[in-house]
């Protein structure tokens, strides 16, 4: 009795806790409950609207309930669902749904019980199902204790808040059945999907079949396996009283074709034959999508707003997505992109921006109008090689540490293994300003000037523009081998015409829920990559790769130019011709333009990224720069420009200068052609005399030349040093670098002893456990022995018990 009366006292004392438990939760979940109401607001079906940054609406999407984005469906009312199809899903998926309050006890308890057990079971109703795919969508299906306990507490709110017809068709409306081109989400998905029909002219034998899939939407892969389920849930549908066995027998003779089947049935609905013939047949019931307006800006969108919204808010709340996608830049790019002329198999990436802000103006994802349908966004998402589009950055990078653009470097081959050509296969050994260097796009110039720039400064710098240089890359980074997507490099361009700023893309300015501001996207801390005076000096000699040499003189971006508009680029191309590149900006709009293939086979060699990338890149940023006001970029005081060698460039004014100031004008090709194979500079720079006045004595002018040649001495003995302190610079940076891996090491090196001990201390506890068990094994046996009921039979266990543990 006293045991009895113990046992009573504990039980109660378990019951209050678990009341006062639920009690305290249910308290805790009082704000979270109250947002059953939002479920009215479910006719949005996971829907959002996105606009362009003039705010007309470009398209709606859909939200699925595991995060996924695709085009929106119609949210049906009960008339436009088939009624059998109704009885079947009730029938197969909750037959109590119209007798409970949104929780089936029989079915919950036995969930929890073996989810406390270790394992996982579902016990669900609809109401239920309806409540996890929208209110507690975030969650995203994790079977756990919080989750079934707000899974009941939410049911019985939304039995309260709705009746059961308007829970069932919001549950017929979300619930997923497999997938197509998309994810079937919704009864009308699965009606086109599986029997190319509107979920209204669902028969009762189609209706039981898509009913039957809700579990497990790969039995569509064995229908032999699947028929008797067909039937199983016919004879329950007329015990239950929903058909009569009329309607079942009609339903069972049915000879049912479901999608990429072809089946053979006897008169009386015995199967005979199934083959499963067509595995696309359910994305054939769906139209091929065709191109739709900014599909690869509205992409990168959807990729994004998952991010800051949640899940159930599509479900429960009007969202609306503002864009940064300009119109009028948007449909030039896509123009360009449907007149583009590329070799054969050959596909496209383009991205356009604000360079002063970063906002994406417009993408295009692939070649348009070519017969060939992609999905694949090759403007964010096909990382390909640069080529010498990575070059300006380089160069820019050697104005940036004190050299000027007529100073010269090599042109002749490296010393060493590494033994890359120019794209001539020529050189002439002798020394070349660096601007014509880049006018000619010659490799090995640039390598020689990467050797004594550093090839850890410019994969540094190369970071700084938002691009990832492989942390492994030697000397082959400075003529492409590193890997961007179209918007990188456009936004790596950006700079040079900004002020030296570089900002990541934007696409969302900011998210509305109902009318108020969910979420503000502001514009992205910008970062100092290059100062004003640098800046512009790059965009000085970018300017000259566009203008500096007629295609007759090897002009590689001739084809660039844009009439009224000041227009720097650089062309890229890589081995084997796999890639064909042209980046460039113009003061208002930068832009890239990549030109492959998509499984990165070599295009001819007769395609020339002068010829083929540059012209797509023109024609778009021109139509979109069409009838807008035309704006410069401004020079900086302490820069001005000077003739050299026919080309007007851009330099450094040291204070007191005396050279001749030279008024800005548009860049003029060279008055002779420059040969790519044979190309001869002045290895020295070259300076412009002043003009004097006839009245100035010979000895005034004798002193104004020596003056002046003390100022040049004065400049090269600055430069100098200025090289010298980049170098000591560059060794403390190799210092450091060491002195942090070695503290890397050190720290790995703790780790693994953590580890170590962790392991450890586990054996030791698995082993304590063990023998735990053990012991218990014993005491159960020696239980068992004790209730043996005759004296032959303890003496028998006991011996059993003595042998099995002599040891």
């Amino acid at each position: 009795m006293r045991f009895l009366s113990w046992f009573f006292r504990f039980t109660l004392l378990l019951m209050l806790l678990g009341i006062v438990g639920l009690g305290i939760t249910f308290y805790r979940w009082q704000p979270e409950l109250k947002k059953v109401s939002t479920l009215q607001n479910l006719k949005y079906a996971g829907r959002a609207t996105l606009l362009d940054s003039e705010g007309r609406v470009v398209k709606v999407v859909a939200v699925t309930a595991e995060g996924h984005v695709q085009p929106a469906r119609k949210f049906l009312t009960p008339s436009q669902i088939s009624p059998w199809l109704q009885k079947a899903v009730v029938a197969s998926e909750d037959v109590r749904f119209f007798e409970h309050q949104g929780i089936d006890l029989k079915g919950l308890s036995r969930a929890l019980w073996k989810t406390l057990s270790g394992d996982t079971e579902g016990g669900s109703t609809i109401t239920q199902q309806v409540v996890k795919n929208t209110l507690l969508a975030e969650l995203h299906g994790a079977r756990t204790l919080e989750r079934k306990l707000k899974e009941a507490f939410f049911a019985l709110e939304v039995e309260n808040e709705f009746s059961k017809e308007e829970i069932l068709n919001l549950y017929l409306n979300l619930i997923y059945w497999g997938k197509a081109r998309n994810d079937l989400i919704g009864v009308q998905d699965a009606a086109r999907a599986y029997f190319n029909k509107n979920a209204v002219d669902l028969n009762l034998a189609e209706s039981v079949y898509l009913a039957l899939l809700l579990p497990t939407p790969a039995r569509y892969l064995d229908y032999p396996a699947y028929r008797p389920l067909m039937k199983d849930l016919l004879s329950r549908m007329v015990e239950k009283g929903t058909l009569t066995q009329h309607e079942a027998d009609q339903a069972w003779r049915y000879p049912l074709q479901p999608a990429g089947w072809t089946v053979k049935y006897d008169k009386k609905g015995k199967l005979l034959a199934a083959k499963l013939t067509d595995r696309q047949a359910r994305k054939k019931n769906f139209p091929q999508p065709e191109h739709h307006y900014a599909d690869a800006f509205l992409d990168e969108v959807e990729r994004e707003l998952v991010q800051h919204v949640r899940i159930r808010d599509f479900y429960t709340s009007d969202i609306r997505v503002y864009t940064t996608l300009n119109r009028k830049a948007q449909l030039a790019a896509e123009t360009a992109s449907q007149k583009a002329v590329l070799p054969a198999g050959a596909t496209l990436g383009m991205a356009l921006l604000d360079p002063l802000t970063g906002d994406v103006q417009a993408l295009v994802g692939q070649k348009l109008n070519d017969g060939v349908f992609e999905e694949w966004n090759h403007a964010t998402r096909s990382r390909r090689q640069v080529g010498s589009s990575i070059k300006p950055l380089l160069y820019t990078l050697a104005l940036q540490k004190g050299w000027q653009q007529s100073d010269t470097v090599l042109d002749a081959p490296l010393q060493g293994k590494y033994q890359p050509q120019n794209y001539s296969g020529t050189s002439t050994g002798e020394p070349i300003m660096l601007r014509r260097a880049l006018d000619h796009s010659l490799n090995l110039p640039t390598l020689h000037l990467l050797e004594k720039i550093g090839v850890e400064d410019f994969k540094k710098k190369l970071t700084l523009l938002g691009l990832q240089p492989d942390p492994q890359a030697g000397l082959a980074i400075g003529i492409g081998a590193l890997e961007a997507t179209p918007l990188d490099m456009a936004a790596a361009y950006a700079p040079f015409v900004n002020g030296g700023m570089y900002r990541a893309p934007r696409f969302i300015t900011q998210i509305t829920m109902n009318g108020a501001v969910l979420k503000k996207v502001r514009l992205s801390k910008p970062v100092r990559v290059w100062s004003e005076p640098v800046a512009y000096l790059g965009w000085d000699m970018i300017r000259g790769v566009v203008n500096d040499l007629t295609p007759q003189q090897g002009g590689l971006g001739w084809k660039a130019r844009i009439p009224g508009w000041q227009v720097g680029g650089k062309t890229g191309t890589t081995n084997e011709v796999k890639d064909l590149w042209f980046v460039g900006t113009t003061p208002k709009l930068t832009g890239a333009v990549w030109v492959g293939k998509n499984d990165n086979t070599p295009m001819p060699k007769t395609a020339y990224s002068g010829t083929i990338s540059a012209p797509i890149w023109q024609q778009a940023v021109s139509l979109a720069l069409q009838n807008e006001k035309t704006i410069v970029v401004d020079r900086p005081r302490n820069l001005v420009t000077r003739e050299v060698t026919g080309l007007e460039m851009a330099f450094y004014q040291p204070k007191g200068q005396l050279h001749a100031l030279v008024a800005v004008k548009p860049v003029k090709p060279a008055a002779k052609p420059i040969s790519t194979k044979t190309q001869q500079s002045t290895p020295q720079k070259v300076y412009r005399p002043i003009k004097t006045p006839a009245a100035v004595s010979a000895t005034q002018l004798q002193m104004q030349r020596l003056a002046e040649a003390r100022k040049r001495a004065a400049w090269a003995r600055q430069q100098e040093l200025q090289r010298q302190a980049a170098a000591q610079k560059q060794a403390l940076l190799r210092q450091q670098a060491l002195q942090q891996q070695a503290a890397a090491r050190q720290k790995q090196r703790l780790v693994a002893q953590r580890e170590q001990q962790r392991r450890t201390l586990r054996t030791e506890t698995l082993q304590a456990q063990a023998a735990f068990l053990k012991r218990q094994q014993r005491k159960v046996q020696i239980a068992q022995a004790l209730n043996a009921r005759t004296s032959k039979q303890f003496a028998k266990q006991y011996n059993k018990i003595r042998k099995q543990n002599k040891h």
